[in-house]
């Protein structure tokens, strides 16, 4: 336990899904599910902590179809949280917070908040040219995180995996 963490936070973390039915998103004009390493980190790293993915799926920067997958997997019983990788940048095709962010019903700021902390811990002033976000849709979970592999790892390893079962557990989207 961290000097900060209180013991209902323990709690909370104890009683929390081991187990999460995730749908993995990239959004990508060019990328196939044989050249994406970032679609790939998630996989290997939700898998290595003890989750399920169970939807896979490349996406074009378009915010029609982007909307449409997401919601359509926000409904689906099988889904859990669904992990988006993609378009958060700077560029004029980048479309993915401007879509994802007002379907949210509860933003969590945090997410994009810590992000760009940590990012900028490692990367300099660059950071802020992300727009990582999260929240939930209904009761699913969605994470948005930036293309870049690294920065992949970087929200799945110190934000994301240490509180996905919690998170899901708070939403009460259950299988």
């Amino acid at each position: 336990m961290s000097r900060y963490e209180s013991p209902s936070a323990r709690e909370h973390r104890e009683q929390a899904a081991t187990s999460v039915a995730c749908a993995v998103i990239t959004v990508s004009d060019t990328r196939t599910l044989a050249d994406d390493r970032s679609g790939a980190a998630i996989v290997e790293l939700l898998e290595a902590a003890g989750h399920g993915v169970v939807d896979r799926q490349i996406v074009p920067d378009e915010k029609a179809t982007l909307e449409a997958t997401v919601l359509e997997l926000v409904v689906s019983p099988a889904v859990q949280a669904i992990l988006i990788t993609g378009g958060t940048g700077a560029a004029p095709r980048d479309q993915s917070p401007e879509t994802i962010e007002r379907l949210f019903t509860k933003p969590l700021s945090g997410f994009g908040e810590l992000f760009r902390m940590l990012s900028y811990q490692e990367i300099g002033a660059a950071a802020m040219l992300s727009r990582a976000c999260a929240g939930l849709i209904d009761r699913t979970p969605v994470f948005l995180m930036p293309g870049s592999t690294a920065a992949v790892r970087l929200a799945m390893e110190r934000l994301i995996l240490p509180e996905l079962g919690h998170l899901t557990k708070l939403a009460g989207k259950q299988l």
